[in-house]
């Protein structure tokens, strides 16, 4: 049978499902507690149980000792509910509550979504799992001591793999070998997650602009809130050059077809003609102004090159946006990518 959680010190409640741990149903319900390999190894997800009894599960001696157990602390991870139950655990609130880690990773597949756009995913150890919130970035660490920065494409719902989408810059040492030299089981090392773009919580309507890759982690931020059946409204405008450059638009495309509380705009800059495009053309942020004289009431996540952010956060605040109603992530140019 299933039974009641109840988080302190939020008062937060959720209900498990039976064979459900602990983690899961916190996750599947919205809240998000603090979590690493999701596999009893780690401990990162140690909490304590304050009332009720739980079946431990399967976990490493090291994760969880014996006098952990006689202090009241479970693995959540790992544990069920035997009874409804009182836990107490800090809740991930802000991208400050999640560690920074340094991963070891192997590229588990490749695939050319543009002429200029590849998707790859990565494979952590069996045992880890990279927790973050949708829309923060992960650092490639280059043996060089460089880092290259690429924005998280899957939600923390689909962790077993980390999608990235990387556009290749001419002449770019790491893209180009992105492009060139790389190849499946590859071995990288990764250091994440980074960055304060993801979505607040508010009640107000969000506007989504993306340019190029900074469909990336607006992907993700999105996949997430359809996930946890968030009912505000969301409206992506997507620019690019061409048809072709719109590498994934039939995720957005069906996401449209089925959210009551979702719209799609996709915009193109530069259209082929043997495309016949019949949508929007122009400036991607400049679409956004054709359709709303009054921004106030809105949130904007912006995402892409610098030029258009700057210009979408100055035309968008002329149109009544408040200055704290604009998230972006900037795709800055790093020297020798």
């Amino acid at each position: 049978m299933s039974h009641q959680v109840t988080i302190q010190p939020s008062g937060h409640q959720f209900t498990v499902k039976p064979g459900e741990t602990l983690l899961s149903a916190a996750l599947n319900a919205g809240f998000s507690l603090p979590y690493g390999c999701r596999n009893g190894a780690c401990g990162a997800c140690k909490g304590k149980i304050l009332a009720g009894a739980v079946d431990y599960g399967v976990f490493q001696e090291g994760a969880l000792s014996q006098e952990d157990k006689a202090q009241g602390l479970a693995l959540f991870c790992c544990a069920k509910a035997e009874t409804d139950l009182v836990i107490e655990v800090k809740e991930v609130g802000a991208a400050r509550d999640i560690p920074i880690r340094t991963l070891p990773c192997r590229i588990e597949k490749m695939e050319k979504l543009a002429e200029d756009v590849m998707a790859l995913w990565l494979k952590l150890p069996s045992n880890e799992r990279l927790q973050f919130l949708p829309g923060q970035y992960i650092d490639f660490l280059l043996k060089d001591g460089k880092r290259r920065s690429f924005s998280l494409a899957n939600s923390p719902e689909e962790d077993a793999l980390l999608e990235l989408h990387i556009r290749h810059v001419p002449g770019g040492q790491f893209t180009d070998h992105v492009f060139g030299a790389m190849k499946v089981k590859d071995i990288m090392r990764i250091s994440g997650p980074y960055g304060s773009f993801f979505l607040r919580e508010s009640d107000k309507p969000a506007i989504f602009v993306a340019g190029g890759t900074g469909f990336a982690p607006i992907k993700s931020i999105l996949a997430h809130a359809f996930h946890h059946e968030i009912d505000r409204q969301f409206v992506l405008y997507w620019g690019a050059k061409t048809l072709a450059d719109l590498y994934q638009a039939a995720v957005p495309g069906q996401w449209q077809g089925t959210r009551k509380n979702f719209s799609f705009i996709p915009v193109l800059s530069e259209p082929d003609p043997a495309d016949h495009w019949p949508g929007r053309a122009g400036f991607v942020h400049a679409a956004v102004l054709a359709d709303f004289a009054d921004l106030s009431g809105y949130e904007v996540y912006a995402c892409g090159a610098p030029p258009m952010v700057a210009a979408a956060k100055r035309d968008f605040t002329a149109r009544g946006l408040p200055e704290d109603a604009f998230f972006s992530d900037s795709f800055e140019f790093q020297a020798g990518s």
